[in-house]
């Protein structure tokens, strides 16, 4: 089955699970989302790629285990909406460091178009653990900051992601 939605860049591959694609659909189809394929997370993977990457692993892992998959797909998408070259950061901050910083960048763009659960809000603001010190409180900020951290490992060194099933 081939899943289309008006919106989505065309070059960036979404996962083939009408379930996941309905709970995350409106975020996928905005236009501060879709900037997220101009710019390089790791490798030479985009931070689109990276976010749905996570987002559709931390959704699985929420599933099997009983815990809000919802929130995990939601925030896990939203994650890293921080929307400036982070390999430029600090050189235009003054030395401030992206790995402090863009999570409460990523939640203040989240916020601003977009209703955020509590939960939701916890995940995107603590995925940096233990970098933002105060641990994490709900379990699906585990799945999706465990999930990020596996992407960035595989994504810099051009390792595949592996069982996304992308359409």
């Amino acid at each position: 089955m081939e899943l289309t939605f008006r919106g989505v860049p065309d070059d960036v591959m979404v996962p083939d699970d009408a379930e996941y694609l309905a709970i995350v659909e409106d975020i996928l189809q905005d236009e501060d989302v879709q900037s997220m394929k101009t710019f390089i997370q790791h490798g030479t993977t985009s931070c689109l790629e990276h976010s749905i990457a996570v987002s559709y692993l931390s959704y699985k892992t929420c599933l099997k285990y009983g815990l809000d998959a919802r929130a995990a797909a939601r925030a896990g998408l939203l994650h890293d909406l921080f929307l400036y070259d982070w390999h430029l950061h600090s050189s235009i901050t003054g030395g401030k460091m992206h790995a402090f910083t863009h999570p409460g960048s990523a939640l203040k763009n989240a916020e601003r178009k977009f209703h955020l659960s509590k939960k939701e809000r916890e995940i995107i603001l603590k995925h940096m653990w233990p970098l933002t010190v105060i641990p994490p409180r709900h379990p699906e900020s585990y799945v999706v900051l465990f999930h990020d951290k596996a992407c960035s490992m595989r994504e810099t060194f051009r390792r595949p992601v592996p069982n996304l099933n992308m359409a």
